[in-house]
């Protein structure tokens, strides 16, 4: 006989028949940016993993423009081209400030199939309903700023939509879901262990940074480096810490693509050879080390080119002077290096995988994406000793110390001499890879979700 418990008619429970999926909202800070990072790559591929596991994913977005009564008006507000909202009033922008630590409501948005997402952003992200709330991470952060307190966020369950099961905040943001539990992933707490390579004030940073671990009902990060941070530096137990480490999610469409096809098209878009450069890509700020890299390359001497991928970011001006004054200068130096600001994802991932290796000697990393993506798209790498990098990077890359130039300048020579160096990397980049499959990422996952009464 069934132990279910019964309803009046004597049917088991419909609890008991079918268990309910639960559904993880994911908030849209990142993930709404025009040209991406590394945090929406990371909150992208969160979503793509909670569906993976048999769970509803959802969105929170924080839009310039009001709530309306039409639906697909909504949508576009979520990915309407990039320009300033309504001008306020200065007292009306005091007020919302000021209002904002009392809560802001959600209205659901649900995808209606008639807005075309830009693909270079990533697409629509993989969830079944988004979530809109107007100016809301601008206020939550100008709040937190001006009176130290959080922004609850309630969601408006009207018609079908439902309300998310747990709020996971891919960020440090100071925000929080009333009434379900809220997890916070923490990428690193690179403000406060390497203080001259941002611009954040360090006391607010600090001040945000133990709001969310005294909030969290639980913590995510990205590296062992970094759960032990959390832990030292925040005085968070060590229970309520978890490590998930990241995945990589590469399109097949991109990465089932012939060696001919990507060589063809390197050639053709930017006269470089198969294996023939070495390759750097990420935002332009102190922590990424790129004014060490321009020197080390220099100081090689090698004819293999250099390509740089990356955006100005911040505190930029330190890496990149010797790196113009070479450029503006021309000559032979100035013609062994490229240098683009942004790069559609598939051009990007062409040139990872067509380059000699890539060079990611970073100061220090809560994770190091770049890493991974490269061992996995069969490129050796040079890396560096900081923070999380020797946690992705294992045996499988030439690692040296970041402030170490010269060092820098042998893994060069040797990389770019040495092809069954290239090829041995390349062997155990692969195996590394491979420990940070989406399988594996989606068990760490789901034993924390689990922890929570989420899985």
């Amino acid at each position: 006989m069934s132990d279910a418990p019964a309803t009046p008619s004597g049917a088991p429970a419909a609890s008991a028949v079918a268990k309910t999926r639960a559904t993880i909202c994911v908030d849209g800070f990142n993930i709404a940016l025009a040209k991406g990072s590394g945090i929406a790559t990371y909150g992208r591929n969160l979503l793509s993993t909670i569906a993976t596991m048999g769970m509803d994913g959802q969105v929170l977005y924080g839009p310039n423009a009001k709530r309306s009564a039409n639906n697909v008006l909504n949508e576009t507000a979520l990915v309407d081209a990039d320009r300033p909202g309504p001008k306020l009033k200065k007292f009306d922008r005091f007020q919302r400030t000021l209002t904002s630590r009392f809560g802001r409501g959600a209205w659901p948005i649900t995808p209606s199939g008639e807005v075309v997402w830009p693909t270079r952003g990533g697409g629509r992200p993989e969830a079944n309903c988004f979530w809109a709330s107007q100016d809301l991470f601008h206020l939550a952060n100008r709040s937190f700023n001006a009176y130290g307190k959080e922004t609850p966020v309630d969601f408006d369950t009207v018609g079908d939509a439902k309300r998310p099961d747990a709020m996971h905040w891919t960020a440090t943001l100071p925000l929080y879901a009333r009434g379900m539990p809220n997890i916070y992933t923490i990428h690193d707490l690179i403000p406060l262990r390497l203080p001259h390579t941002t611009l954040d004030d360090k006391a607010t940073y600090m001040a945000l940074c133990k709001a969310v671990a005294a909030r969290a009902d639980h913590i995510a990060v990205v590296s062992e480096t970094t759960r032990q941070d959390v832990i030292r530096m925040l005085g968070v137990s060590e229970d309520r810490v978890t490590n998930t480490y990241q995945a990589v999610h590469l399109p097949e469409t991109l990465t089932s693509r012939t060696q001919s096809d990507v060589a063809i098209e390197l050639e053709g878009v930017f006269n470089l050879g198969w294996k023939d450069y070495f390759f750097h890509f990420g935002a332009i700020e102190p922590k990424k080390n790129l004014g060490r890299i321009v020197e080390a390359y220099l100081a090689s001497g090698l004819e293999t080119p250099l390509v740089i991928v990356g955006g100005r970011a911040w505190l930029d001006e330190g890496e990149t002077a010797l790196l113009n004054q070479v450029m503006k200068d021309g000559g032979p130096s100035a013609q062994r290096i490229r240098r683009y600001e942004f790069m559609p994802f598939s051009l990007l991932i062409s040139l990872i995988r067509g380059a000699k290796a890539t060079l990611f000697p970073s100061l220090y990393e809560g994770f190091g994406l770049p890493v991974l993506e490269s061992m996995a798209l069969s490129t050796a790498v040079l890396t560096s000793t900081g923070g999380s990098l020797p946690e992705v990077a294992g045996d499988a890359a030439i690692s040296v110390d970041p402030y170490d130039v010269q060092a820098m300048t042998r893994g060069l020579r040797a990389l770019d001499a040495d092809e069954a160096l290239r090829d041995d990397l390349v062997r155990r980049g692969l195996t590394q890879a491979a420990k940070f499959s989406v399988e594996a990422y989606q068990g760490r996952l789901s034993d924390m979700y689990g922890r929570l009464g989420l899985s």
